[in-house]
Formats: C-alpha cells, sequence, structure tokens
C-alpha cells in the first residue's frame, strides 16, 4: 500500500508494531503521530479493514500532511484527529475504546504531563496496551540532547503509580527503547 516512504532507517514500525501485540481488527491510537504517520500507515495495514487507526497530533499541519496521504494513498481505516493528551479529555475519543495507543518520541511529555496517563488509561479498554518507543538515555550522534531523554526505568516508575504494568520491553532500533504496558 504506501506509496510514499517514511524511512525505516531509525524505526521499523511494522516490526515493532507487531512485536508490541498490534493484530487486526484493533482499534490503535498513535498520540503526536507527526506529519509522516511513521506508525499510522503501517498499524492501517496490520489492523486491516475490521480495525481502524486514529492519528491523533496536536500540530493542525502534522494532521493535514496525515489527510492529504490519506487521500492519495485511497486508506479507508484511518481518523485524523486534533488532540492534546496533555488535557483530560483532550482526545475526542471514546472512553474505554483503544486496544493500544502509541506514544513514540515523546514520552518525556507524557512522563512529565500530570494529567496525560490518566487521559491515556480513560481512551484504553480494560485490556489495553500502551506503546512507549524513545531515544535511549545514552550519547548518540543523532536525536535530542541526552538531557531531553527519559530512562526507560523512570517510565516504569511513573506508569506504575499511573495504574500500568509493564507487559514487555525491548531494543526498538540501536537508538531507541520499547516498552508495552497493560493497564491494570
Amino acid at each position: 500500500m504506501p506509496v510514499l516512504s517514511s524511512g525505516r532507517a531509525l524505526l521499523d514500525a511494522p516490526a515493532i508494531l507487531a512485536r508490541a501485540g498490534l493484530v487486526s481488527g484493533m482499534h490503535y491510537a498513535d498520540y503526536g503521530c507527526g506529519p509522516l504517520g511513521h506508525f499510522v500507515f503501517p498499524a492501517s495495514e496490520i489492523v486491516g479493514p475490521e480495525g481502524h487507526v486514529y492519528a491523533v497530533d496536536i500540530l493542525k499541519s502534522s494532521l493535514a500532511a496525515i489527510e492529504s496521504r490519506i487521500k492519495i494513498e485511497v486508506v479507508n481505516n484511518i481518523s485524523v484527529i486534533w488532540g492534546d493528551f496533555e488535557r483530560m479529555g483532550g482526545v475526542a475519543v471514546s472512553p474505554d475504546s483503544m486496544h493500544m495507543i502509541s506514544v513514540v518520541n515523546i514520552v518525556p511529555v507524557l512522563i512529565r504531563s500530570k494529567n496525560a496517563i490518566e487521559e491515556i488509561r480513560r481512551a484504553l479498554r480494560a485490556d489495553g496496551m500502551l506503546l512507549l518507543v524513545d531515544w535511549k538515555k545514552e550519547k548518540t550522534v543523532l536525536g535530542p540532547p541526552i538531557e531531553h531523554r527519559v530512562d526507560s526505568t523512570e517510565t516504569q516508575l511513573v506508569l506504575a503509580r499511573g495504574g500500568f504494568q509493564l507487559k514487555n520491553a525491548f531494543e526498538a532500533g540501536p537508538y531507541h527503547w520499547a516498552q508495552v504496558f497493560v493497564r491494570v
């Protein structure tokens, strides 16, 4: 299906999503999807026509780019939503509706926000999963400054306090870590 490439040099989104447990028929949301939809479009293929994908971002320009690609590629199972997951009720999805939500390369925003974990919890089903992917907290030639990165052990502590349990952790590439949490 992909006509436009979003690249896999740093993050192989299809492999990460599959390893996290995304399967056909699921409802999935990518919070902070960005203009390329790097996880959105592979997720669309994985969940198939029985599932649905929600591309969520606070930047309207990112959502416009996703909408354009949806039209070009004639994708029918993606909805674009302007949303702010740092506010309670800031993402217009029904409570208890998502099988999986991902937060990629903006985990520091999630763990430092007063309401973000609660907002994600609101949207996830009782058995829902939260996929986090971010830069390793080590000096690399690519990526944000090390002081802007968060260690994966810190996310475990913060999310445990927010009612999540670590299900799986794995390397998401040479520069990234991934964690899958379940709502408890």
